[in-house]
């Protein structure tokens, strides 16, 4: 026989069966008594303040809505009973994640930072607040990534950015139940948060996702969400919207340069309004990239504008020679400014900061790079080859 438990102890059964939910049916009702040796919760299903429809009843009367808003809105409230106590409690556990966010969302503006590229186009989408998903492609290092977190920063809007890999599924996206305090609860994912919260939801490095992404695809149609787990209907807020960056453009790297990408599905990539390509900047944006970097590390000098001048002409001819299948790898704007980085940190020595970051490729590509950023840059000496051993009949007796 049923034992009598008293009603904290019934919301606190209905948590942990069934997570994070605002009304319940008979059914679960009776299911959830079952499970835990409850007796008939009559005190519950006799609230006419909690009958939502035929069957199905609110976890919040009318007295208990009017708290929970009071207790979001982190204001005082009186005293109240355990059973009403235990309902706010259920009504926090979705908002948790949101309330441990230390920082906002809204991505901090880059002093310096250059506009370029798809730059205003982007801008002018999120600007609009209409739902119109963007895919982003280009080759690595032409700052795909952060012109989508600074337009978001000029716009002030919300952007909750998520990293793609073969093994992001529809747990890591949506949400799953997660262990808390000892007790089972729902907790949102990233792309119900940005719904929710009508943020921009950047996918990033979309190509290495599997085909456990397909379970976006209501959402980039920008159509309601239904979380299955837990019976609720989640609904996007006016200026929710999805952009996805990317190396290729869901076809795979024929090439092998961007090893782990993968062929997306077409059905997924269709429902992307508009493919934009991200080229690296023109020679005059880089320069001012470059220049207004140093500026922020250090006093600049006529020295260093100089040192500017010579790497972007130098990455120019590498990237033409790419273009032409001359050589195999590229310099791109995130290596220059990794460099210029470096020849402050290594009081502006040119070799050493561009041998520190060429080390990265193969020795033949180094040697051939730096090769040639010795016939732009006088002031660099040859690196000297090591010395070798004479082989041992060659040794002199």
């Amino acid at each position: 026989m049923p034992k009598t438990v008293d009603r904290n102890f019934f919301f606190q059964a209905v948590a942990q069966e069934l997570g994070d939910i605002d009304t319940i049916n008979r059914q679960q009702v009776l299911d959830v008594c079952d499970k835990y040796d409850i007796s008939y919760p009559a005190w519950f299903m006799n609230d006419a303040d909690r009958r939502v429809s035929r069957g199905v009843y609110s976890l919040f009367n009318s007295k208990q809505v009017k708290m929970k808003k009071v207790e979001v809105a982190k204001q005082e409230v009186e005293p109240v009973d355990n059973d009403v106590k235990a309902a706010m409690v259920l009504s926090v556990v979705p908002l948790s994640v949101e309330n441990s966010m230390a920082h906002s969302l809204v991505p901090d503006r880059v002093n310096g930072y250059v506009p370029f590229g798809n730059f205003k186009d982007v801008q002018s989408i999120i600007k609009s607040g209409r739902f119109y998903p963007m895919y982003i492609t280009g080759l690595s290092g032409n700052g795909k990534t952060m012109m989508v977190e600074q337009v978001c920063a000029a716009e002030k809007r919300e952007c909750i950015r998520v990293n793609i890999t073969i093994e992001t599924d529809e747990d890591d996206l949506i949400g799953g139940f997660r262990l808390q305090d000892g007790k089972t609860v729902w907790q949102n994912g990233p792309v119900v948060h940005a719904m929710e919260r009508g943020a921009i939801l950047l996918l990033d490095e979309v190509d290495l996702g599997s085909n456990k992404l397909m379970c976006l695809q209501p959402v980039l149609e920008g159509k309601p969400i239904f979380l299955k787990k837990i019976n609720k209907l989640i609904t996007p807020v006016k200026g929710f919207n999805i952009i996805a960056t990317a190396n290729t453009k869901g076809k795979g790297s024929e090439d092998g340069r961007f090893i782990g990408t993968n062929v997306m599905n077409e059905a997924f990539l269709e429902r992307f309004s508009v493919t934009m390509e991200q080229e690296y900047p023109e020679e005059k944006v880089e320069v001012k990239i470059l220049h207004n970097l140093l500026d922020s590390l250090t006093s600049r000098s006529a020295e260093d504008t100089d040192f500017v001048a010579k790497l972007i002409k130098w990455a120019d001819v590498i990237r033409k020679s790419f273009a032409e299948g001359a050589v195999t790898e590229i310099i791109s704007t995130r290596r220059l400014v990794h460099i210029c980085e470096a020849y402050v940190i290594f009081d502006r020595k040119r070799e050493k900061c561009i041998n520190l970051c060429l080390n990265r490729f193969d020795i033949d590509t180094k040697n051939a790079f730096l090769d040639l950023y010795k016939k732009l840059d006088e002031t660099v000496n040859p690196v000297p080859a090591p010395e070798v051993a004479p082989a041992k009949d060659e040794i002199p007796f």
